[in-house]
């Protein structure tokens, strides 16, 4: 199976190709230095030649505060690039995956979110990545719409690295602790993804690491499984102003990987632990 992946340079396709050559598929990684999937006729070439058979389009412009003033870029990767990429597979009948976000639902409530639930995006970044999941409904059959949120991996920065970051100078933090959702280690997420483009099990999937938490538990889980003296203080979003609007709930349900057969990704702990792990051993870390 021959399977391109786009994003390759960011934490998600970065650990999705290195997790599809151990399970012995013919993965493809390219960046935007490879390929510019906003250029339509390019994108059409490139893909009609090397002809995969499945596309992991892990891409995308996440600057959420960026893009309230950078909407025409943001618009132009997130949008139109996703379209040139699901025409593109379209022509050579390749399954198609794409990576959306917890941002498309509308944040509300405390009750995760199921995948048939009423979408409302609420900032411009959240609007583009849910245009991007009708354009490829509406274009394609053979689809996964894969929302993921909180993301972190090896190659690329994360709230964790910033977090760890920050306690090299200061005993004390301030943290959003009224936005709660689940973390999602690309290491765990990209096994799923592996094993999901292998079958013909469409539709959309809620993919995060198990187990809820805000953002200021997060931070403290860090830093004891660090062993960081940090004091975490837990803040309101009111208190923590940002350009774009952040969903308060991003808890989501993860029913539609149970029915198909898939199993569900660790805890969010466990794979906390396993990271810190990985990036004591790659020397990011003291």
């Amino acid at each position: 199976m021959k399977v391109l992946v786009t994003g390759y340079s960011g934490q998600l396709g970065y650990d999705v190709v290195k997790c599809g050559n151990n399970r012995g598929l013919e993965m493809i990684g390219i960046s935007s230095r490879d390929l510019d999937i906003i250029d339509k006729q390019g994108v059409f070439q490139y893909v009609t030649e090397l002809k995969p058979d499945v596309i992991i389009h892990c891409a995308a412009y996440t600057a959420v505060d960026k893009a309230e003033d950078d909407k025409e870029r943001c618009y132009d990767v997130n949008v139109n690039g996703t379209k040139y990429l699901a025409e593109a597979a379209k022509e050579i009948g390749s399954k198609f995956v794409y990576i959306s976000t917890d941002y498309v639902l509308n944040g509300q409530g405390n009750e995760p979110f199921k995948e048939t639930d009423a979408l409302n995006p609420v900032s411009y970044y959240a609007y583009t990545k849910h245009e991007g999941e009708v354009i490829v409904q509406s274009i394609l059959e053979d689809w996964f719409i894969v929302r993921i949120s909180w993301v972190f991996g090896i190659n690329g920065n994360n709230f964790i690295k910033t977090m760890l970051r920050l306690s090299e100078s200061r005993d004390e933090l301030n943290v959003v602790g009224d936005q709660f959702g689940s973390p999602t280690y690309t290491f765990d997420l990209s096994s799923l993804l592996i094993d999901m483009i292998q079958t013909e099990c469409y539709g959309i999937y809620h993919a995060s690491n198990e187990g809820f938490c805000s953002w200021a538990e997060f931070a403290q889980e860090i830093f004891k499984i660090a062993n960081k003296s940090v004091k975490v203080n837990s803040i309101s979003t009111e208190e923590y102003k940002t350009r774009a609007e952040r969903p308060k709930n991003s808890r989501m349900s993860k029913q539609k990987l149970k029915d198909n057969g898939f199993d569900t990704l660790p805890t969010w702990k466990d794979a906390l632990v396993r990271y810190i792990a990985e990036l004591y051993q790659e020397g990011e870390v003291n």
